[in-house]
């Protein structure tokens, strides 16, 4: 026992230590919060603590009644700040939790003066402690736990889509991105029998001079036997369905660098002349009557035999058409495709993305269409330009720095209009030199005529968009019916700023009202601000504005950090303009939707979302001798990423973008970041929504932590009452029950799956079918991974 107690009143002097450290950083940090108009607990808990330490350092068990008090008031204060939320808890509750754990232990407890009543106390509120850790775990207050009509539709095949149920020949299904399938073989009562049935690797991995954003974003097509999907340098690849197996490939030989700012391909088109559908069973249909159109990110498209792979001999020069034809400053990765293009019985539809946020000359944003078969440009619609329409002479070019548009487009063959989600002319985060042209057709979503290229209409989502949230995914087009019974033939336009908007897609008109409302003033200088922005009633965005209370970390320290952050920036909710001070930009960049869009089952009338909830600081940087108004000469042009310093040539502020992360590199804003949810189309009632993903791939300790994680790629979902979705910065694949939400299944994927997966059917059995290559800017493990999934054959 004499040989105990000298440790025992070691332990409780290292404690004491431990306790005024600990005490000195809440204090001092706690004061610099509560001048920032922060909250007061810190200061509290930082002079409790080190009359903690003074009490220890006298060995009083009066030091373990006090710290259970202030266990038990940061508990208290905790449930009234987040509720029920374990991980909001976590950092509030953890290192206080376990130092009073700490004081309890026996080996500890004897160094102090005796005094059971102190730690029993500390004892019991331990325990109170656990208990309502414990609670939370199984209350989620983020989470909504409804159900959606159970029954499935009667005739799975009364859309009428014209596709062949085991087929999927487009990026998102249909041309009107619908990302549903009526197969129903996979289904929520067996969908957790699923195995890997084949693995394909392209060989396709990074390569010295790629920039940072090289990422595998496919969706592959399928028709017939075959999956035709192209890789991050463009290459192209036709599979065996069935086994995997690789048929023919193309390598367009893209040569990349730095200064691109993507090297990516999210999918191929494909096109068959009518004839083809007329041939006789075993008729082998003519050299490119069914080929497949590959945009590639040097500004050219291919058109090669579905057969064989062989260059389309008629089409452009040799197979190959040169879309940096007429643009002004032209160079390699300044415009880049990286999006399927739209494909009509006439017309091949081209968009493209421009470098973001480097300068104010950058190539145009102008939208084409192009014969189908030739390759010869039929119109032009420049975002940009006083008549959108004119072509331009030989030596003439179009509009520089006019609104993009990245994302797939969306096609509609009996209205025959295209739906084109639209960006913002760059450099995005400072406009006070946009012209009204600029402004026009920016941030919103533009229906062309597919044939004529002609305006139908315009509607806009975001009004003088300094916080680049252009419309960025594919829209969706449905029937559904309204209050009177009536179908409306609508599209669901799903936005950065977490709003979906619901448009009449003859017309643009809303139907879901999204009036304007009232925003925060107070530009930059020289920059303008609208007064208003549209806020629809079909939405995702935060019920209320971020508070200190939404601050988070691992521990209560790096919390504090993250307060004194969130103070220390300009915010007031939604569309705070950029400033030199720093903005906190909620819904972030990254936006609440990304480029994957929504999946949409047209017959039971609802949707199946993954919306994300991660911020974003940006950062004005006015010019001065670090930051020169034009680049020198020896800058090569790009910034090769979408974060960090972006330089903004041309206007008076480049501007730094990053998440809004703590020093240890944790989000600042508290989990979740990222759900699985859906809705139900016929109320626009949010039916329910559950987090998805871990940090098992993105924290130093690989733990299966279910937090809610970021995602880039949408969900899919079938007849056969599952969702599936990759997606998350964990590398998994999952299926969920489309009624209710419930989790069904997962696989581990070999890389990181920031890709949207598809399925389809070949020789009576359905895969399950995903990219596994993983993303670049957003740290998952790259791969070159193409993971196709089946039902045993003696499964139920």
């Amino acid at each position: 026992m004499q040989s105990k107690a000298p440790l025992s009143r070691i332990l409780v002097i290292l404690t004491a230590v431990f306790a005024v450290l600990s005490g000195l950083y809440l204090l001092v940090g706690g004061i610099w919060l509560a001048k920032l108009g922060g909250s007061f607990y810190y200061i509290i808990a930082g002079v409790i603590e080190l009359v903690v330490a003074w009490l220890l350092f006298r060995r009083r068990s009066s030091a373990l009644l006090l710290y259970a008090v202030f266990l038990l008031a940061t508990l208290i204060w905790s449930l009234w700040e987040v509720g029920s939320d374990f991980w909001a808890l976590t950092p509030r509750l953890d290192v206080t939790f376990f130092l009073g754990l700490w004081l309890v232990l026996p080996f500890v407890y004897r160094g102090l003066s005796q005094g059971k009543f102190a730690r029993g106390a500390l004892s019991l509120v331990l325990v109170v402690t656990v208990i309502a850790l414990a609670y939370s775990v199984f209350n989620d207050p983020q989470e909504i736990n409804g159900s959606l009509s159970p029954e499935q539709a009667a005739n799975i095949e009364k859309s009428g889509d014209g596709i062949a149920a085991g087929d999927w020949p487009a990026y998102g299904r249909t041309q009107g991105g619908t990302r549903y399938s009526p197969l129903t073989q996979i289904n929520d009562k067996n969908v957790g029998q699923l195995k890997e049935a084949w693995t394909f690797r392209t060989g396709d991995m990074k390569r010295p001079t790629d920039p940072g954003e090289l990422t595998d974003e496919v969706t592959p097509i399928k028709i017939g036997d075959s999956l035709y999907l192209c890789t991050p340098h463009q290459i192209l690849f036709a599979l065996d369905a069935a086994t995997g197996k690789e048929k023919w490939k193309f390598d367009p030989q893209l040569k990349t660098d730095p200064s691109f700012q993507h090297v990516t391909c999210r999918g191929v088109s494909y096109y068959q002349t009518p004839d083809v559908a007329t041939l006789p069973a075993g008729t082998k249909p003519a050299m490119c009557a069914r080929r497949i159109i590959l945009p590639v990110n040097d500004g050219h498209l291919y058109a090669l035999d579905a057969e064989t792979g062989a260059l389309c001999p008629e089409f452009g020069e040799n197979g190959k058409l040169n879309l940096q034809q007429n643009m002004p400053n032209a160079r390699a990765g300044a415009y880049e495709p990286t999006s399927p293009p739209i494909i009509t019985d006439k017309v091949i539809v081209v968009a493209g993305a421009v470098t973001d946020n480097y300068s104010t000359k950058e190539p145009s944003g102008v939208i084409r269409g192009f014969d189908v078969n030739s390759g010869k440009l039929l119109w032009a619609f420049d975002t940009g330009a006083k008549d959108p329409n004119v072509l331009p002479g030989e030596d003439q070019h179009y509009v520089a720095n006019s609104p993009n548009s990245w994302a797939p487009a969306s096609y509609d063959a009996k209205l025959d209009l295209v739906y084109l989600p639209i960006g913002v002319a760059t450099p995005d985060i400072w406009g006070g030199n946009r012209t009204p042209e600029m402004e026009r057709y920016a941030s919103g979503l533009l229906a062309l005529n597919a044939t004529t290229g002609k305006l139908a209409w315009f509607y806009q989502t975001v009004h003088h968009d300094l916080w680049d949230m252009d419309v960025p995914a594919q829209p969706t087009l449905a029937d559904i019916n309204d209050k009177n019974g009536n179908k409306v033939p609508v599209i669901y336009v799903p936005a950065k700023t977490g709003n979906i908007f619901v448009l009449d897609r003859r017309t643009g008109k809303e139907v879901v009202p999204a009036p304007e409302t009232p925003v925060p003033q107070g530009p930059a200088k020289g920059d303008r601000l609208s007064p208003t922005q549209p806020y629809s009633e079909l939405t995702y965005r935060p019920k209320k504005n971020l508070t200190g209370a939404d601050m988070w970390g691992a521990t209560i320290y790096d919390q504090l950090i993250c307060r004194v952050m969130f103070h220390s920036l300009r915010y007031e909710g939604p569309f705070t303009p950029p400033s030199e001070q720093g903005t906190l930009v909620f819904p972030g960049n990254l936006g609440m939707f990304e480029w994957g869009g929504i999946s949409v089952d047209t017959d039971r009338q609802i949707a199946v979302t993954n919306p994300m909830a991660l911020p974003f600081v940006s950062r004005l940087i006015p010019r001065g001798p670090n930051n020169p108004l034009w680049p020198d000469a020896n800058d090569k042009g790009g910034s090769g990423t979408e974060t960090g310093v972006q330089p903004q040539y041309g206007v008076p502020y480049g501007v730094t973008l990053n998440p809004f992360l703590s020093p240890l590199g944790f989000p600042c804003k508290q989990p979740a970041w990222g759900y699985v949810s859906a809705v139900d189309l016929k109320t626009n009632d949010i039916v329910w929504k559950k987090r998805i993903g871990t940090v098992r791939d993105s924290s130093p300790i690989p733990l299966p932590f279910k937090m809610g994680m970021p995602m880039l790629g949408a969900p899919i979902s079938t007849a056969g009452n599952v969702m599936f979705i990759g997606a998350t910065a964990d590398n998994y694949l999952r299926a969920f029950n489309v009624t209710n939400g419930k989790s069904l299944w997962e696989a581990r994927l070999p890389a990181g799956g920031q890709a949207t997966p598809m399925t389809y059917e070949v020789n009576g059995k359905q895969y399950v079918l995903i990219a596994a290559g993983g993303h670049g800017s957003f740290g998952t493990k790259l791969g070159d991974y193409i993971v196709a999934y089946a039902l045993p054959d003696d499964a139920k």
